[in-house]
């Protein structure tokens, strides 16, 4: 089978098309016919080697979601779930691919009305977005900014906030254009990368979602209100300062809070629950799934070079 594998860390160029033996399911295991893949920015992080000293080694498989029909089972699987179509977490990797492998409890069927690409546009983001801004303990009526909205976890943060009854959704996005799709989403102020602009904008906020973290983390501490709540759900632009937590003791009277989000933490019944419903919801036209474009398999390279220019909105998805 057709495979990406990541021969050399760095940019995009170490991807690298590859043949290799069709998988066997083990038990509790199935096999996956792939017909979409989702790329998102942990694939880029990890084709850089910025993981490399927690375990991760060249010659891996990136992607962790796909979309397709279950053509076989292993050992202890209902044999039912052969011909169904399913979207599938494939863990921290394994999923550019022609055939994945994926665990039986990692697995969901689609509705008929929503397609692989839309599958894997949402999978993995909406369920980031949602358990995130329950993380923040996001409540009606409160403001809300989404940093780094135009990604696939950004754009459902902000649908969920603006339907969960959000009194403001500001976005940090890098241009005019970007920021009139994501109003057409639920935003309703639209900011620069710094967090400037929007002359109607609240002066603070109660709840940011931040997805870039990276050096000017820090200073969004002074755009949230007493009690105000930040949680990081991705770290796009790399790491904060190693002191960016100075900023909350220096205000200290504020009571502000600062945590990191990973949907690890979420237990796989919750996940696949919440994962359900929004498949659902997306379905009958409640929640838009943005597909930035749709490349074959072997342009991977060109897909993180365009994740890497920061050209993409929404997502990109691989088709074997």
């Amino acid at each position: 089978m057709k495979a990406i594998v990541i021969r050399t860390y760095g940019g995009p160029e170490g991807l690298a098309v590859v043949d290799l033996p069709a998988p066997v399911p083990a038990a509790g295991q199935v096999l996956i016919a792939t017909e979409a893949v989702g790329v998102g920015g942990v694939d880029t992080v990890l084709r850089s080697g910025a993981l490399a000293a927690h375990g991760f080694k060249e010659g891996q498989i990136p992607g962790s979601e796909v979309a397709g029909t279950v053509t076989a089972v292993g050992d202890g699987v209902d044999a039912s779930w052969t011909g169904r179509r399913v979207w599938a977490f494939t863990g921290t990797g394994g999923g550019y691919v022609e055939q994945a492998i994926a665990s039986v409890e990692e697995i969901l069927p689609l509705p008929a009305n929503l397609s692989v690409a839309d599958a894997v546009t949402l999978g993995g983001s909406g369920v980031v977005a949602h358990f995130g801004l329950r993380h923040a303990h996001f409540a009606p009526g409160e403001a809300v900014l989404v940093r780094g909205a135009a990604g696939s976890i950004g754009i459902m943060a902000v649908q969920l906030a603006a339907r969960g009854g959000a009194a403001a959704v500001a976005v940090t996005t890098s241009s005019a254009e970007r920021g009139e799709r994501l109003r057409r989403l639920g935003a309703t102020h639209v900011l620069d990368r710094s967090g400037g602009g929007g002359e109607q904008a609240p002066a603070g906020y109660d709840v940011i979602i931040d997805v870039v973290a990276g050096q000017d983390l820090p200073s969004f501490f002074d755009r949230l209100h007493p009690n105000g709540r930040m949680v990081a759900v991705g770290a796009v632009a790399g790491r904060p300062p190693a002191d960016f937590g100075t900023k909350i003791m220096t205000a200290f009277q504020k009571s502000m809070s600062f945590a990191a989000f990973s949907a690890a933490t979420v237990t796989g019944a919750d996940r696949q629950a919440v994962r359900a419903e929004q498949f659902a919801a997306a379905g009958r036209g409640e929640i838009a799934t943005v597909v930035h474009e749709v490349l074959p398999l072997d342009a991977a390279e060109l897909a993180h070079r365009k994740m890497d220019a920061g050209e993409v909105f929404g997502r990109i998805v691989l088709t074997p």
